[in-house]
């Protein structure tokens, strides 16, 4: 990972949002919340929490739950606030591998497409264990890898055309480049979780036009650092090359397909 990889500043956190968290982000959160839909859990703590997809779910699947949401990116964070302000939530910005909370402080802790931006996986899952009650819950998802998500191979594929001597590879280093369960479920033992259960989950991904995923990807995501630094003049011009090669493949109007991601479900 790079330091422009968990770069969330600017106009990308609102870009991110409205053009990423439907297609790609909404489906898996309502996925996480019916795992939780029965739970006991009072306390809740969502790491990562982003723009608050995650957090908006729960706050409807569990009303009598206390939720602190936090993220590392103040701009997410501000972004998430504005979408829901609700007595039982709490929005702060916390470092998921230095978390500011006491031991065995929460019930439950989540965490959406957020693994892969920790530099240290077995710090971060440590922090998780240790804010976790006995037989507390961490659950959390990763992205498999491109070769499951066509959408965003086609993007990643087409940034990388348009800078073949020096081609950024965010998309598949880092949201992309963790697709092995066995890795992260080793991650988690080795931060002392007892259980593992691991799930491959396969869901539709929707997006009204071709344009959007490309503009969330291109201009909403860090890969926009990346085209940045080889070519800030270029930006419109990668976005409407992503644009023609998705509705090439999928066609003018919306477009669909499949997308997969692993989810975790470690017992403390």
């Amino acid at each position: 990972m790079t330091a422009t990889d968990s770069a969330f500043v600017g106009s990308i956190p609102a870009l991110y949002d409205r053009h990423l968290g439907p297609m790609l982000f909404a489906p898996y959160a309502a996925d996480l919340a019916a795992r939780v839909r029965t739970s006991p859990a009072k306390r809740v703590l969502e790491v990562a929490a982003g723009t608050g997809i995650v957090t908006r779910a729960l706050h409807q699947t569990l009303p009598g739950a206390t939720i602190v949401a936090t993220d590392l990116n103040a701009g997410m964070i501000a972004h998430a606030a504005q979408r829901l302000a609700a007595p039982n939530v709490t929005w702060a910005e916390a470092n998921a591998m230095a978390l500011p909370f006491d031991a065995a402080s929460f019930d439950l802790v989540v965490c959406q497409f957020g693994a892969m931006f920790f530099p240290d996986r077995v710090i971060a899952f440590r922090e998780a264990h240790r804010v976790l009650v006995p037989d507390g819950r961490f659950l959390f998802n990763i992205w498999a890898s491109l070769d499951h998500n066509e959408i965003p191979r086609i993007i990643a594929h087409t940034v990388a055309a348009a800078f073949p001597d020096d081609p950024p590879s965010f998309i598949e280093r880092t949201p992309h480049g963790h697709g092995n369960p066995a890795v992260t479920e080793a991650e988690l033992r080795d931060a002392g979780f007892s259980r593992v259960d691991v799930e491959i989950v396969e869901l539709p991904s929707r997006a009204p036009s071709a344009a959007d995923p490309a503009i969330g990807f291109c201009q909403g995501s860090p890969a926009r650092m990346e085209i940045a630094a080889r070519d800030a003049g270029r930006l419109t011009e990668v976005t409407e090359a992503a644009t023609r090669a998705l509705a090439q493949r999928f066609g003018p109007g919306p477009i669909e397909a499949p997308m997969r991601a692993n989810m975790f479900d470690a017992t403390k």
